[in-house]
């Protein structure tokens, strides 16, 4: 959520800035600062009728005592405390209304970001280059079928489109990959947290996914009068709701927390044909990475997420590229964003693995966590930063793809191979579905 300071002191800049991500705000702003004004007068005139309330409460026993009639002024008191409670009733309302507008905004870009969507994303890196072979290669799709790592048809049977099951080694080989992921990002200093995977409404508002986005995540449907659960879209809608309604110290930042858990995505609608196999699906295995930060600290935050992201990508082997998003490209919570891109030689293209972006202060307004200043006593909101690190569903298709050799076999990355148990080559013949 926005500041409403930020708002009320300078709306045009506020209104550009949205434009820049592609959102029309001039009317949600105007609705904004209308609201506002009237929440605000609300609350001088309340505090104005508390006054005279107070005064009159004061003025009753002594007229009492005098022997003075207070008839008169009891029946002010009385209509007093109705009207308190109206301008309170009416309040209320008032701030609904105007949550419910500050909710929908999203999030400012930062201002070195470039206005406009896809088109306008920046490549800032490229490391390592396009695989190049001197046979045929094969999609990973053929190559994780002829060897046995994933079963397509039977998760289809068990869930239907959009779902597989990785057998044998493909099995060993994604277990592999989490937990090179998360030794690496417990040796870094992260918090291992296992999180539920039904989450209340709540999560998905603080993380920013609700309202804008809540039709397309699988709700749980409950008996009336339950609490509503939906199952999480990416561990970082938990994370960042950890801390709800809490003040840290400041000695407690920054917070840094791993989680490994399946995700689950509706991915409604029509993909392109080399989006097959496991490069869009329904649910896929993903580690996250969340900071809570001081203000000042969260661009070092933000550098240090993505060089980690990178490095996971690195110590595979892989060639791929760190893309800076344009305004209308960053999600709706977030102010920046930075994707690493890996290489898959069937698509000829380029796919996100990490997402790592700041969300600034916007999730901690949405779910009131704070730290107390040493120096002051005060507290301030803090930044919450989030990175995938990472997501397998599409490194799994890139090992294949870019370790492919002309047998049909495919070597596996050299970090890999403590956890298969020294396997160095994945072969037709470690496999029978």
């Amino acid at each position: 959520m926005l500041d409403i300071r930020l708002i009320r002191e300078n709306p045009d800049e506020i209104i550009a800035r949205l434009a820049a991500k592609g959102r029309d705000a001039k009317e949600d702003i105007a609705k904004i600062l209308e609201l506002d004004r009237e929440r605000r007068s609300l609350i001088q005139k309340t505090d104005e009728l508390k006054a005279r309330q107070n005064k009159v409460s004061k003025e009753i026993p002594r007229m009492k005592k005098a022997g003075e009639d207070v008839s008169a002024i009891v029946l002010e008191s009385r209509q007093l405390s109705d009207e308190i409670k109206d301008n309170d009733n009416l309040r209320k309302e008032t701030e609904e209304k105007l949550n419910e507008v500050m909710a929908g905004l999203p999030n400012l870009p930062d201002p070195d970001l470039k206005p406009g969507g896809k088109e306008n994303n920046e490549v800032l890196r490229m490391f390592g280059s396009p695989k190049q072979f001197d046979f045929e290669p094969k999609n990973h799709v053929d190559l994780c079928t002829d060897l046995g790592l994933i079963d397509y048809p039977r998760g289809a049977k068990l869930s239907g489109s959009g779902f597989w099951i990785y057998r044998g080694m493909g099995a060993r080989l994604e277990w592999a990959l989490l937990n090179y992921f998360i030794e690496t990002h417990l040796n870094d200093g992260y918090e291992l947290v296992m999180v539920p995977h039904m989450l209340g409404g709540q999560a998905g508002y603080v993380s920013g996914q609700f309202p804008k986005f809540k039709d397309e995540v699988y709700w749980l449907k409950n008996d009336e009068g339950e609490r509503e659960h939906f199952m999480l879209p990416t561990a970082e809608t938990a994370l960042v709701s950890l801390h709800m309604d809490e003040i840290l110290t400041e000695k407690e930042l920054p917070r840094k927390y791993v989680a490994y858990t399946p995700c689950f995505r509706k991915e409604a609608g029509s993909h392109r044909t080399d989006e097959r196999g496991m490069i869009r699906g329904h649910q896929f295995n993903k580690v996250e990475m969340v900071q809570y930060t001081r203000p000042e600290d969260s661009d070092k935050a933000f550098e240090e997420l993505v060089g980690k992201a990178e490095a996971l990508v690195k110590g595979l082997g892989f060639h791929f590229r760190t893309v800076k998003l344009a305004a209308e490209d960053c999600s709706a919570s977030m102010a920046r964003t930075y994707d690493i891109e890996i290489h898959i030689p069937s698509m000829n293209g380029y796919k996100e693995v990490s997402s790592v972006s700041n969300a600034r202060d916007y999730q901690a307004r949405r779910g009131n966590i704070r730290f107390r200043r040493e120096e002051t006593g005060k507290t301030e909101f803090v930044h919450t930063l989030n990175g995938s690190g990472l997501a397998t569903s599409r490194i799994l298709p890139a090992i294949v793809e870019q370790n492919q050799q002309k047998d049909g076999s495919v070597l596996v990355p050299e970090v890999l191979r403590k956890y298969l148990g020294g396997i160095e080559v994945l072969t037709k013949d470690m496999n029978h579905i």
